[in-house]
This record gives structure tokens, sequence and C-alpha cells, in this order.
């Protein structure tokens, strides 16, 4: 079998994006190359065509490689419900719940799964790219580990390892992650990548060098920092990332301010890039009432732990934020989580999200709306439409919400602001209020133009859709295709062809 694992000496490192870069640059060269990630810890995920459930992060990979994405990419997902908890996806099909004080024990049935999901790759595919997690040098982890070292161990597999230069001291990341593991783990060790790097490459060559001096290991490349890679980040530390990204397009009448609520466990924050990159299109990340009260668009987004961040969302008064939004007409969007929390109650028997212990509790009221939960997980990828635009989107939830005949707020008054309601995809919308369990949907070029344009019209905003500007598929093309052309311009390509035996 012939593979590569790039591992990274922190989180967030660049070590997804690289791999999708590769990815890209091998398939241009007409090699059969599949992504793999033993195991992601992320709420970001997305749905594959076969009704699998995987990291968003190798989903994207997939599309760099030109495949359809599937569960052996990504074998093991955990998505945190709470800082000790998490929820298990296995093989793209929910597993139970993992505890910390499980994690020895219970990664052991994790590993065997992730290796035989690469053996299944490796039997099907000219190469696999398997990207680590966190950082290689993990050593407390390491007895169980079967994604960084141990799957190098298992694969035969030679590592590269990546270091973020923006963070500051990427030499002493380097080297310190060579010197802790032990002789076995770094006999796998064949060079490194300096990703992020702003500046003169020469005032970073002798520094380079001592590193290549002290360990033995060549680097391969040094990446530097690509303004615009910011489309589908898998990390809570990339969040807010793509407010970065501003081009030439955003010459549009005027700034639409959306305000998205950072929850503790927000859930498919990809939800809001496809809004952040719409041209005029302002995004914040907040837990303040006051942006939120402000902004032209307030937006709820996914939560892996609903009943408990709607607690955070009281607590620091953001429900009475959004309330009032509600009651003055100004727009409010809440995506699955978010949605659910629109609701007039949340009831969850089997405590499947009851991350804070909860197990009923009454929604915000801004939708005549009840969310029962339920074991079962539904995923799916549906086609729906909007006022004549098509939609297609994903599915990822347990909580089911059915309209509520005659619903008044919790306290049984009627608070003036409620309206007729309207199907708004699979969900609702009650005046400027909108409601869909459906994620993706605003990657829909027509569809999100459509809503912002709605949107800018009820808030009172100048802001206009750009025609010109690139739709959202065509700017994650794009972004690939600059990943495949940073691999063949900055690394050494043909030491990674040796490493690969190509």
């Amino acid at each position: 079998m012939t593979g590569l694992l790039l591992a990274g000496t922190t989180s967030d490192a660049g070590k997804s994006l690289l791999t999708a870069g590769i990815c890209r640059w091998l398939v241009r060269r007409g090699v059969r190359v599949a992504p793999f990630k033993s195991q992601n810890m992320s709420n970001n995920s997305m749905v594959c065509p076969d009704g699998a459930e995987i990291g968003r992060a190798q989903w994207v990979q997939a599309v760099a490689a030109r495949v359809v994405p599937e569960a052996a990419m990504n074998p093991v997902l955990l998505k945190p419900g709470s800082d000790r908890r998490s929820h298990v996806v296995l093989l793209g099909q929910p597993h139970g719940e993992l505890g910390t004080g499980e994690w020895a024990t219970g990664r052991r049935e994790l590993a065997r799964a992730a290796f035989a999901a690469y053996e299944d790759l490796a039997s099907r595919f000219d190469v696999v790219v398997a990207e680590g997690a966190g950082s290689a040098a993990e050593v407390n982890l390491r007895s169980g580990d079967y994604v960084n070292l141990g799957l190098a161990r298992a694969m035969g597999l030679p590592v590269v390892v990546v270091g973020d230069i923006d963070r500051g001291g990427v030499l002493a990341a380097m080297y310190g992650t060579w010197a802790l593991v032990d002789e076995a783990d770094r006999a796998h060790f064949a060079g490194w990548i300096v990703n992020k790097f702003r500046g003169d490459v020469d005032l970073l060559r002798p520094g380079l060098e001592i590193v290549t001096e002290r360990t033995g290991l060549p680097v391969l490349g040094v990446v530097p920092w690509l303004e615009g890679a910011w489309l589908d980040g898998e990390d809570a530390l990339a969040l807010g990332g793509w407010s970065r990204a501003v081009d030439a397009h955003e010459a549009a009448a005027g700034t639409l301010r959306v305000a998205v609520v950072g929850l503790p466990r927000l859930s498919n924050a990809t939800d809001v890039d496809a809004l952040a990159a719409e041209p005029g299109v302002d995004v914040t990340v907040t837990a303040d009432p006051a942006v939120v009260a402000g902004a032209d668009l307030a937006v709820l987004p996914g939560s892996r732990a609903t009943l408990s961040d709607l607690r955070w969302l009281r607590e620091r008064g953001l429900d009475e934020a959004v309330a009032a939004r509600a009651r003055r007409g100004a727009p409010v969007l809440g995506i699955c989580g978010g949605y659910q929390m629109l609701a007039e109650r949340i009831v969850d028997p089997s405590g499947v999200e009851a991350a804070g212990g909860e197990r009923e509790s009454a929604g915000l009221g801004l939708l005549p709306t009840r969310v029962d939960f339920g074991e079962e997980k539904v995923l799916g990828t549906p086609v729906g439409a909007w006022h004549g635009h098509e939609v297609r989107a994903y599915e990822i939830h347990h909580g089911v919400a059915s309209l509520v005949a005659d619903a008044t707020s919790d306290d049984g008054r009627d608070d003036g602001f409620r309206e007729s309601v309207a199907p708004f995809l699979d969900g609702w919308q009650q005046g400027a209020t909108y409601g869909t369990t459906w994620h993706g949907a605003f990657e829909n070029d027509d569809f999100r133009r459509a809503f912002l344009t709605e949107v800018a019209h009820r808030s009172g905003s100048g802001f206009e859709v750009s025609t010109s500007a690139p739709g959202f598929a065509a700017r994650r093309e794009a972004m690939i295709e600059r990943l495949g052309d940073a691999v063949e311009e900055h690394l050494d390509t043909d030491a990674l062809l040796a490493l690969l035996g190509l």
C-alpha cells in the first residue's frame, strides 16, 4: 500500500488544507488518490451521498481528489457534547457516547475500525493521503493513538510534519516534536513543511538549516500565507477566519451586517461560510447582546447541545436581544439547533443532547413549533425550493420540529408579533423569523442571494447582491486549485513522489 501521513506540530497548523492541496496535485498527475483521517473531533460534519456522516474537512478533501466522499475517509468522528463526553460516529453512523474516563478502553474498538477503513481505501486507490489530528507529539495519548504515529506505525507510513509559523515558535515546535517522540516513531519522520509564512524566506533559511542539522530531516517546503483559503474550516480555532475574505467584488451598495451567536457547542459553523463569502456581507461571531440587537440579520447556528446552549443564551441576555428583534420585525435565522431554540418547547426525554442534564425546556417561543428529540439520528441530503429557487442541502439532527396549533408565548400571552406562518425549506417562517434544520442551504447561490435580498429589504439595509461575483462552489473550487498550485510551487514535489513510491 502507498500512503503518506501529514501530521502537525499543533492543531490548526493547516494540515486539512495542505492535505486537500496534495490530493489536488496528485489527481492532476493522474493518480487515484483518497483522503483519510482516522479520527476527527469536530462538530462540523457533512453527509455523504450514501447517507454516511463524516468530518467536513474530509468531504472537502474528497472534492479536491475528485472522488465521491464516503465513510471510510473518516471512520471515527467525535462530536463533543460537553467538555467530558463526545458523541461517536463510527463509519458514518451513530455509535453511542465516549467519556474521558472511557477513553483508554473505548478507543481500541475505534482503532480497529479505523485501520480496517484505511486498508479498504488502500486496496481501491493508488495513494491514500492521511491527515493527523492535533499534534504528533501528544505523548500523553500515544499508547492508544491511531490517528497520528499509531497509524503511521500500523500502516508503515512516512510522516511529514507541518508547522504553523504564523503562531511563532515554529522552529522550537518542530524540534520539540522530533525530540519528544520515541525512536521507533521518529523513524517514520520523513520531513518538515513550514506553513502560513509571510515575509522573506531567506531570513528563515538559517533556522531551517539548523533544524535539518539537528533532526536529520529535510524541510520539504515553505508554504506562504494563502489569503482566501478559509472555506470549510473544521477546527474551532479557525472559527471566523473567513471574516478576512474581502475581495474586489465587495463594491456592493451597502454592507449587510450579520451577527452569528457564538454558542459554546456550535456545530456546522460552515453554514455561515457561504454568507461570509457573499460580497458586501460582514459576518461577526459574537456573544454580545448589543451586537446581536444591532445587526441586520441575527443567526442562531447549529448546536451539538441545544438545551445547554439555550441556557447559556439566556444567562447572557441574548434571548431578550433575539426576541426584541422578532417583535420589531428584524430578521432572525435559526439553523438546526438554532431553529430548535426558536420553538415553543423542546423535549429530549432520552437525553440525546442533554449535556447539562436538562431534558425539557421552554424555547424562545419565536416560532409556533415543538421539538421532540429521538434517539434515531436523521441523516440525509434533501432537495427543496424556496420562492422558486432550488435548494440542495444536508441534514444531521435528532430533534424533529412540528407545528403547534394556535401557539402563544410560554406564559400564555400573545406578544403581538405573531404573523401567519409560511414554509421555509423544511421549517417555518413567521414574520422575519426563519428556521430550518437544513445545513448547507446557503451554498445554493440563487437561494442565498434571494434570502439576503429579503433580509436587506426587511432590515432597511442598502445592501444589494453582486451578480458578477463567483458562486460559492466556484469559490471553493478556486480555493482548492490554489492549494494544488501552492503544493506544486512551494513543496519539493520530487521528494513527495519518492516518499509515495511514484
